[in-house]
């Protein structure tokens, strides 16, 4: 019997509601896969994001967390 692994991955998230678009994230990026949204919010690219969490320990609002998705 085979089985197969479900492969995940990590990728950024932005409590949209309470983000303050300060840009602090954007900053540190290293793939350049968040911008901020209209002057409003940060908007993770998720196709670029490669979940490093660099923004997660930058973010001064602690509204970005990384989370496992599947690949």
């Amino acid at each position: 019997m085979e089985t197969s692994k479900v492969r995940k991955k990590k990728k950024a998230f932005v409590e949209e509601g309470n983000c303050v678009a300060c840009g602090c994230c954007v900053k540190v990026c290293p793939r350049g896969a968040i911008t901020v949204w209209k002057g409003i919010r940060a908007k993770v690219d998720q196709e670029s994001c490669v979940g490093c969490g660099k923004c997660v320990r930058e973010c001064p609002a602690s509204v970005i967390s990384v989370q496992e998705v599947e690949a």
